[in-house]
């Protein structure tokens, strides 16, 4: 399928009459054109003709060119003098804004990063303000290919791509090879549920490549659970398991889509308020933007309303359970995260104290499968799981569910992944027992390897794994491969460190602050995890809003960002979990001092917090161990030293 409404030759192009050219734009758009677009359409076609005369040179045009990553169109992309330019053209604008030069950049850094023919070239982004005078024609050097955005009035378009060819210009690319070339993107969890809520497949919005195939094929596997559930008649819940950053929300995220909307609809359900927040907010976001491009006015209100019914909070889907008896309007439920659903006694306390249920003795996994159990017939439970993510106390992992489907639901079958009885999802035994019960069967296509978060290095969850489990020269060897091309610097300064990912970060790529929960000691250093963040405007709003991450002034803890990634980070760590005497040391603070935690689950969560923190980003991060103060008890500089020291061992560069 082409990506373009329109292909040709510029000579073609040229030689197009413009009553041809807007009948093709309109056909391939396959839907009414308000007056607004076709003006635009118009005006902006028109400028790029004048100024492809005026140039002469041969090449191709490729309008309206669909980045599905992103989920919108670049006004323009031309081949000319084996550079890529990617043109966005902002109708009857008489100066350039903030937000529409990172909306080109973005453009350009999505195809160089993420399409196989424009790899190797020069990518030229340039936003025409069709009524401006301004030109930006400086060509400044790029690491790694893409210009920094170019910027001019319509008149000044062929002075600013001569003054790129003068500088950039090379061999010729073959127009069909590039035109036909390989996208395989590697989208965040909010530009990948806005494809797919948008009606788009996993395959059209992910890599292809070998390392990253199985997120189709997991997608494929739960189908055929499901499937396999409505044809038998029968309840089934299966186990998907997956390293950190392999996509396991995303494979919920396209089994839901899918099926949302249908006679018998399915619902991504999760219990990670702030994951629910900003993808609701995004989606609704987005399908009033996406109306408004198509001359439809929706309110954001009718958007979010809209939105509610394909994701959930788990606990809202409990609550909604327990006030009426009967079965909920779906018989497949995606429950996110489900290593981190309530044991029985952090349920029962919930339930006493919040719901005024006395006597309550069902686990959370329990109850939920129960309310699915109500429907006559089939239904399906996907259960999404991480390893080594459970962050809070009363988090019951896998086997609190296999035990609820042992005790109380006789005729459930269970589909695993064969990775569940690794050490790190800690159900070894319960997946013995169900195994012995004969109701249990396992399938390899139900587990993510590979972790896609990150584009620049698959990696660095392994290195992330080595260095939280203290094995330095291990974690320095991967780090030659894993870190070669994903940045991560470590430095005792704050200021320093969100300098450095300023810099790297180009276009709208987003980057924030992360500290511990625990890390209550920052303060000093103007880190106060004490005050929660507006987490939808902290991921959603724009570099000009305070609020929004981009000004590196509030941090997000694990319990905010977990499910969610940022390009760049900078992570301050905190005294709570410090390096000493060839360990880790685990301390929480209370009152004026900290406290040595001795108890065994309480320091794995804070292990799994930082681990957490430690692989939000996608493409770099900057580590920052504040010097301590001795004059501040509570800071002793030899506690950050030890970190310091430890982590120089495991191959980060020091800034």
């Amino acid at each position: 399928m082409d990506r373009h409404y329109y292909g040709a030759s510029v000579a073609e192009f040229l030689a197009a009459g413009r009553g041809d050219l807007m009948r093709r734009l309109a056909d391939a758009h396959r839907q009414e054109l308000s007056g607004q677009q076709r003006l635009a359409w118009e005006e902006s076609f028109e400028v790029l003709r004048d100024a492809l005369r005026e140039l002469g040179r041969p090449g191709f045009v490729y309008l309206e060119y669909w980045v599905p990553r992103l989920n919108r169109r670049a006004d323009a992309v031309l081949l000319l003098g084996g550079v890529v330019f990617v043109v966005e053209f902002k109708a009857e604008a008489s100066r350039p804004d903030r937000a529409a030069v990172a909306q080109v950049w973005d453009y350009a850094l999505d195809l160089k990063y993420f399409h196989s023919e424009t790899a190797g070239r020069t990518v030229a982004p340039v936003l025409v303000s069709t009524e401006s005078d301004r030109v930006e024609a400086a060509v400044e050097p790029a690491r790694d290919g893409v210009l920094k955005p170019l910027t001019c009035g319509g008149r000044s378009l062929p002075r600013v791509v001569d003054a790129v060819l003068a500088e950039c210009e090379s061999e010729w690319p073959d127009a069909a090879s590039w035109a036909a070339g390989r996208y395989a993107p590697t989208p965040t969890i909010v530009e990948a549920a806005k494809a797919l809520y948008a009606g788009h497949g996993v395959g059209d919005i992910t890599r292809r490549d070998a390392s990253a195939a199985n997120l189709s094929r997991t997608s494929a596997a739960v189908d055929r659970v499901i499937s396999g559930a409505r044809r038998a008649g029968e309840k089934i819940v299966c186990f998907v398991t997956g390293v950190p950053g392999a996509g396991k929300t995303l494979v919920g995220l396209d089994v839901a889509s899918r099926h949302a909307g249908g006679s018998e609809p399915a619902v991504f359900l999760s219990g990670n308020g702030p994951l629910v927040a900003v993808l609701r907010e995004a989606l609704a976001r987005d399908r009033v933007a996406q109306d408004a491009a198509a001359g439809t006015r929706t309110t954001l209100t009718d958007a979010r309303r809209r939105v509610e019914a394909f994701v959930q909070n788990v606990h809202q889907f409990r609550d909604d359970c327990l006030a009426d008896d009967g079965p909920p309007p779906e018989r497949v439920a995606i429950f996110d995260e489900a290593q981190r659903a309530w044991d029985r006694d952090q349920t029962a306390r919930f339930m006493t104290r919040k719901r005024q249920r006395r006597g309550f003795d069902r686990s959370e996994p329990e109850f939920l499968l129960s309310c699915l159990d109500r429907h006559e017939g089939w239904a399906a439970v996907v259960c999404l799981v991480g390893g080594g993510q459970e962050i809070n106390t009363g988090e019951a992992g896998i086997g609190e569910w296999l035990g609820a489907v042992r005790r109380s639901l006789p005729g459930w079958r269970v589909v695993l992944s064969p990775r569940v009885t690794d050490a790190v999802y800690a159900a070894g035994e319960a997946v013995r027992i169900a195994e012995s019960t004969g109701r249990a069967a396992f399938d390899a296509d139900l587990h993510l390897a590979s972790s896609v978060r990150s584009f620049r290095s698959e990696k660095v969850s392994e290195w992330v794994r080595l260095v939280l489990e203290g094995e330095a020269d291990a974690a320095r060897a991967l780090a030659k491969t894993a870190l070669a091309k994903f940045p991560v610097v470590l430095t005792r300064d704050v200021s320093a460190a969100k300098d450095w990912v300023r810099q790297q970060a180009r276009g709208g790529e987003r980057f924030g602050l992360l500290a511990s929960s625990g890390a209550k000691r920052l303060r000093p250093l103007a880190v106060d995890v004490a005050t929660e963040p507006d987490v939808v405007r902290w991921f959603l709003d724009g570099a000009d809003d305070v609020r929004s991450s981009f000004y590196l002034e509030q941090p997000a803890t694990e319990f905010h960002v977990q499910g969610l990634e940022l390009d760049w980070s900078v992570l301050v760590w905190g005294g709570d979990f410090s390096r000493a005497d060839g360990g880790w040391r685990h301390r929480k603070f209370r009152g004026t001092r900290w406290q040595s935690v001795r108890d065994e689950a309480a320091r794995a969560y804070q292990l799994n917090a930082y681990r957490v923190l430690l692989t939000r980003a996608r493409q770099g991060m900057a580590i920052v161990v504040p010097e301590g103060d001795a004059a501040d008890p509570t800071r002793p500089p030899a506690v950050a030293d030890g970190t310091f020291a430890y982590l120089r061992t495991t191959g980060v560069a020091e800034l």
